[in-house]
């Protein structure tokens, strides 16, 4: 098996595992979601929950992809344009992680409270 061929399909698979988190992610928050309103914890209580699971289910998938596009774009081409290509996409990607992050704990990542350390 040729070395690009490798790193192609690892690429590939990463970044058909991030669709998959984010599909499975979605799936899961709103079956939960339906179980949280149906154990009467309200309608509030349950919507809250059910964006921050979509929001972890969204930062997971993200980090997947990320990994999928450093892959592609380092290890099987690595030229100048890929590499501000890929710059971007990070940029992008990172910039949405850090807003999710704050929308689903309510602080910036480097924010960790003393129990989370």
């Amino acid at each position: 098996m040729e070395y690009s061929h490798l790193v192609e399909s690892s690429a590939r698979i990463v970044e058909i595992a991030g669709v998959g988190v984010l599909l499975l992610g979605a799936l899961l928050a709103g079956g939960v979601f339906v179980f949280r309103l149906s154990r009467t914890t309200g309608f509030e209580n349950a919507y809250h929950g059910l964006r921050t699971d979509l929001g972890r289910a969204i930062l997971l998938g993200l980090e997947l992809l990320v990994i999928a596009d450093i892959i592609g774009t380092v290890a099987i081409e690595p030229t100048l344009q890929n590499l501000g290509v890929l710059a971007v996409i990070v940029a992008i990607r990172t910039a949405l992680s850090f807003t999710l992050e704050l929308e689903v704990s309510g602080r910036w990542p480097w924010q960790r409270t003393a129990a989370g350390r």
